[in-house]
């Protein structure tokens, strides 16, 4: 079965002075509904190998496929049109655009694709919403919501489009026990009840520890790639 992304050999270098490795030959197939941990200490090229992952930065040396598809010769127009209908992202800070309601900004990624009308997007988001349990906060702006309620607008926006993969960097770095709590229980049914692969950057060990696989690194390179048992 062919993974949806495969990474072989995957290097990111900054041509500075002197060149600094971000991620290092990396060699790393993950499939469909995984549930995969990025772990490993504060400048390993944990959030830099997501981003790669994501088609959010370009390798300097290797390749990475995507649903088979090497992502190398895409230009970025191509790259731009993958990233919205196979990849949604979540991040430690929620990025919602500080004008639009929940549910406008849940819309926008289904806006660029221009796969559903004005009646459908509405039907989208609104379904999402109150999925994640804010039914009564669709017409509210981020101001008006919880950090907790943010983060879940978030996940509905990476949702938007129903993409296969959602990358997520740090998404319960900036939340208290309890929305830390709520947000990883959305991304657990993503990948065991809804079929999706997750991966998720993480520093918090105790999360790393309920997710079905773990990727560590350190100063780049990846030293262990575990499954947890069921």
């Amino acid at each position: 079965m062919t993974a949806l992304l495969e990474a072989q050999a995957l290097t990111r270098v900054l041509p500075e002075v002197v060149p600094v490795t971000l991620v290092a030959d990396i060699d790393l197939a993950i499939g469909a509904r995984e549930f995969v941990a990025i772990t490993g200490p504060s400048g390993s090229g944990k959030s830099s190998l997501l981003y790669l992952l994501g088609l959010l930065d370009r390798p300097t040396g290797g390749r990475l496929l995507l649903a088979g598809e090497d992502t190398g010769p895409m230009g970025e127009a191509t790259r731009a049109a993958h990233r919205l209908a196979m990849l949604g992202f979540v991040f430690q800070f929620h990025f919602l655009l500080p004008e639009f309601t929940a549910r406008e900004n849940v819309e926008i990624p289904m806006r660029r694709l221009g796969r559903l009308d004005r009646r459908g997007m509405r039907a989208r988001s609104t379904e999402l919403l109150e999925a994640l349990g804010l039914a009564g906060h669709l017409d509210k702006r981020p101001d008006q919501l919880s950090g907790g309620q943010r983060q879940r607008v978030a996940v509905a926006r990476a949702l938007a489009n129903d993409p296969p993969l959602v990358l997520a960097d740090e998404p319960t770095g900036s939340l208290d026990s309890q929305s830390s709590e709520q947000v990883f229980a959305i991304l657990a049914a993503l990948a065991r009840e809804r079929g999706k692969t997750v991966i998720a950057v993480t520093h918090d060990l105790d999360m790393a520890a309920r997710m079905d696989r773990r990727i560590h690194l350190v100063d780049g390179r990846l030293v262990s790639d575990g499954r947890h048992a069921a």
